[in-house]
């Protein structure tokens, strides 16, 4: 599945609104066979997102992730 990628860097101060447009993203994408993925998400948003229950239905990475995601490819073999 294609995904579309929001960046929420500049969202600092999330309201019912955002959330809103958030939701109806997430809607025109599921129609179009994508899926909407938010990067950036500041902690206000991810717990907006979670209170109104679409934390587990958007995909949402955060700057952290992002940063200590691991490179694929690297397989450690044990002893």
């Amino acid at each position: 599945m294609r995904s579309v990628c929001l960046d929420c860097g500049q969202c600092k101060a999330p309201t019912a609104t955002t959330i809103d447009q958030i939701a109806r993203l997430h809607l025109a994408a599921l129609r179009y066979g994508c899926e909407l993925e938010l990067r950036n998400a500041d902690p206000s948003l991810l717990e907006l997102l979670g209170f109104v229950g679409l934390g587990e239905v958007l995909r949402v990475e955060s700057r952290r992730q992002a940063e200590e995601r691991e490179q694929p490819g690297r397989v450690e073999e044990e002893g």
